[in-house]
């Protein structure tokens, strides 16, 4: 048997189901069909995968991340190995109504609406072996792994130029950021927009706006060094949130002074924080977009006048991701400076230190911390 044909094993993020984690070696066989294996170069940290410690498990954590083909699946015929590739946990079938439509990110596979037709966006069968136990992995994904065995369409082959450290983050929040201004709420030229929330997530959508054009971006954060982010990221306008404002009657009128009374054309929330998704609402003038991009959970009561008159609310999925429109784009952006990835990293780990890199960003200490495999492309 060769390498390529051979199980791999390597260290990876367990996840406990009650918070935890621990770090300990899988077993990942060789891919078949249109499936590859990745030798994992790097991984994005999330609050997302935080929350992934306490969903039904155990799993292999991590959702974000960017590698190099290890091995392909007789089914490929479009990759080599040693290609550097992109990570992307909403796995279009290419097929499906939706997809058909324009929208992969809300894939009839990867949402499991007929799985007997459309079959599962995994890979197949005993992929990761875990204690001679059959594992899953977060999204299909676990890029908190030294080795990941995907399906053919979870992974976007990457310009050479961009480091893995940098390339990694465009797979999860960079996306959902600049997506969600760019696909979904399509600001013109001259518009106005606030973002609640300036962390990984709230950053990339400062830079979807200026990408966009946008003239006022109005960055609100309770921590002034993420604000400091936001305006190297290109707002415009700080608003420093005080916890004393339970009502958010002072953050509304500092908002709409701004904007001659009105509220703003568009307004974000990245903050995760349930009792915030409908500030935007708030936020907006009549007939404005609210967008909800952090995914937040949890019952909220709203009164109905939020809604006058004319607003919409919107809580698009990863920034409604087209991945063959995407991120060839996104690279191109980061490769020309225009969309500054350098910027939005705070801090790397290694695997190991995957506990300090979940702590330093819960604590708010980092806008994206990034986990940096070392040996990853010797695996190739």
């Amino acid at each position: 048997m060769s390498a390529r044909n051979a199980p791999r094993t390597g260290l990876a993020a367990i996840t406990d189901g009650q918070g935890g984690f621990v770090l300990d070696s899988v077993t990942v066989r060789a891919p078949i069909g249109d499936e590859v294996r990745v030798a994992m170069g790097a991984a994005g940290v999330c609050h997302t995968d935080y929350a992934s410690l306490s969903w039904d498990g155990p799993l292999v954590a991590g959702h974000e991340g960017a590698g190099w083909v290890e091995a392909i699946g007789p089914d490929v015929r479009d990759l080599a190995v040693g290609t550097p590739v992109l990570l992307n946990w909403a796995i279009p079938c290419g097929q499906c109504k939706q997809c058909e439509t324009g929208h992969a990110n809300i894939c009839e596979r990867s949402h499991g609406i007929d799985p007997l037709t459309l079959g599962s966006s995994r890979a197949g069968q005993e992929h990761t072996m875990w204690q001679g136990k059959s594992i899953e992995r977060a999204f299909n994904l676990g890029t908190f792994a030294e080795f990941t065995l995907v399906r053919r369409s979870a992974v976007t082959p990457l310009l050479p130029e961009i480091p893995l450290e940098q390339a990694c983050i465009l797979g999860c929040g960079v996306m959902t950021g600049v997506g969600s201004v760019l696909n979904i709420a399509q600001p013109k030229p001259g518009d106005s927009l606030a973002i609640v929330g300036c962390g990984g997530v709230g950053l990339s959508v400062v830079q979807g706006a200026r990408l966009a054009g946008v003239t006022k971006i109005i960055a609100i954060d309770l921590r002034q060094d993420s604000l400091d982010r936001a305006k190297h990221m290109g707002a415009t306008d700080l608003i420093l949130a005080s916890p004393s404002d339970a009502g958010h009657d002072q953050l509304i009128s500092q908002t709409k002074a701004l904007t001659a009374g009105r509220g703003v054309d568009f307004a974000f929330e990245a903050t995760g924080v349930a009792a915030l998704a409908f500030l935007p609402l708030r936020l907006v003038r009549n007939g404005g977009m609210a967008v909800q991009v952090s995914g937040a959970h949890g019952p909220v009561e709203v009164p109905m006048p939020w809604f006058w008159w004319d607003k919409r609310y919107v809580t698009p999925l990863y920034g409604g991701c087209e991945p063959d429109r995407d991120f060839p784009r996104l690279m191109r952006w980061a490769v020309e400076g225009a969309l500054d990835l350098p910027s939005m990293i705070t801090k790397t780990y290694r695997l190991e230190t995957l506990g300090a890199a979940i702590d330093d960003m819960l604590a708010g200490r980092t806008a994206k911390g990034v986990v940096i495999f070392e040996n990853g492309r010797s695996h190739v």
